[in-house]
């Protein structure tokens, strides 16, 4: 087992890009792209519509990044390699559609949800046909582990959605509590990436190990960069004060009301009651979290992690992809959306 220990360092002065993090799998995700098309293609003419819509919204493709690259850094991209990529990416679609439907969102990426299109019923049945093909295709080619390793994280992933319900209707939530939800709705699947690169490419079943604890760590980082957000912390990411509206308490906030005292805990949980926060009640938090440490103690955490994923991919031997796999543990902690 790699030490877990590691200290926070200064960032390496040049400037980190997806797009460069991307550049030694370049015609790898191209292939993906083909891939992925292939496995949505349907007879039926509503449903490929409403996938030409979801194919139009790329995103950034961090998790099929993932597997390529750790693939790639483990022994070389396979047909295997390129399976889980798409697995993985059909996987992360159908949760968010299925995700904009709870959360009766309206938007995703900057453009409107299915839901918001074509209803919550058409949105569902896409969530489930993008699953359901994601099954058959494992199961085509016998991709047993992989298929796994995949759906062992989609059942961590609705654990940990869950979990964070439970605790907000009760508001108990404490940063042991934040970190079992977290590694499980956000890390359980980023870890999942990296695992199935990993076994695609090579049959040593500790390098496996590794690399899904690199995983685990690497998106841990990546949700509390996420976190950090709701309190306009550089750039801009999601709406600020989602999640305090939503009632959701994360690490800056948990800090912070743990560092502090009695008075301060019940003004500020107060406002985190109320159903409706206005301009002035996200104000108040957000300056209550700064002011007694909590932005920088998420932010510390945050680097930590990334570190750590960093540590653990120094023992794997020096290779373009994993200098960009290292490079991507930096990029989670500074991306702006």
């Amino acid at each position: 087992m790699l030490d877990a220990a590691v200290g926070q360092k200064e960032p390496r002065g040049k400037t980190v890009t997806l797009h460069a993090i991307q550049e030694p799998v370049a015609d790898n995700l191209q292939e993906f792209h083909r891939y992925f098309r292939n496995a949505v293609r349907s007879p039926v003419g509503l449903l490929n519509t409403v996938v030409r819509y979801v194919l139009r919204q790329k995103g950034k493709r961090i998790r099929p990044t993932l597997v390529l690259l750790t693939a790639q850094a483990c022994g070389g991209v396979t047909e295997a390699s390129h399976r889980a990529a798409v697995l993985a990416e059909l996987l992360h679609t159908a949760t968010l559609v299925h995700d904009d439907v709870v959360d009766e969102a309206e938007m995703r990426r900057g453009v409107f949800s299915i839901n918001a299109l074509w209803k919550n019923k058409t949105a569902v049945l896409l969530g489930d046909y993008l699953l359901s093909r994601g099954l058959l295709l494992a199961l085509e080619y016998e991709d047993f582990e992989t298929l796994r390793i995949l759906s062992d994280a989609v059942r961590r992933m609705s654990e940990g959605e869950l979990l964070q319900i439970e605790k907000v209707r009760h508001l108990d939530i404490d940063e042991e509590t934040y970190f079992r939800i977290i590694s499980d709705k956000t890390a359980s699947l980023i870890a999942a990436c990296a695992a199935c690169g990993a076994y695609s490419a090579c049959t040593d079943p500790e390098t496996v190990e590794q690399m899904r604890l690199m995983g685990e760590s690497l998106g841990i980082a990546f949700q509390i960069r996420d976190d950090l957000f709701d309190y306009g912390d550089r750039g801009v990411g999601k709406p600020v004060g989602a999640d305090l509206q939503e009632k959701k308490l994360t690490l800056p906030l948990i800090y912070a009301l743990r560092t502090t005292n009695s008075s301060g805990r019940r003004r500020v949980m107060s406002i985190v009651r109320k159903r409706k926060k206005d301009r002035s009640d996200r104000q108040t938090v957000t300056r209550f979290v700064k002011e007694t440490g909590g932005l920088s103690y998420a932010r510390s955490v945050m680097v930590d992690h990334a570190h750590k994923a960093q540590h653990i991919l120094s023992q794997l031997p020096p290779t373009p992809a994993r200098d960009a796999l290292t490079d991507l543990a930096e990029y989670v902690t500074i991306r702006t959306r």
